[in-house]
């Protein structure tokens, strides 16, 4: 399973900078789907940063999700061409 995880790790690291969506599970029937791009990568975490188009002043935020989440599911990121 380790193996599993540094390769989501080196892939998640090989494209930091690069535009992706992001689908999450909320709930049980509940997803959220948000466009980015990914910021940085930590050992056990890694940041997307979000520009809000509905806001007024072009609101940023960051948000941050776990490679095991990844691992299990619960984030699905797709990469941009």
């Amino acid at each position: 399973m380790q193996a599993v995880v540094d390769s989501i790790k080196k892939s998640i690291k090989d494209n930091i900078g690069r535009r992706v969506k992001v689908t999450s599970k909320e709930g049980r029937n509940r997803f959220v789907v948000c466009r980015g791009v990914i910021e940085e990568s930590y050992p056990n975490v890694f940041v997307v940063k979000y520009e809000n188009p509905q806001a007024t002043n072009k609101e940023i935020s960051r948000i941050s999700y776990s490679y095991i989440d990844v691992l299990t599911h619960n984030v699905q990121v797709s990469l941009y061409k």
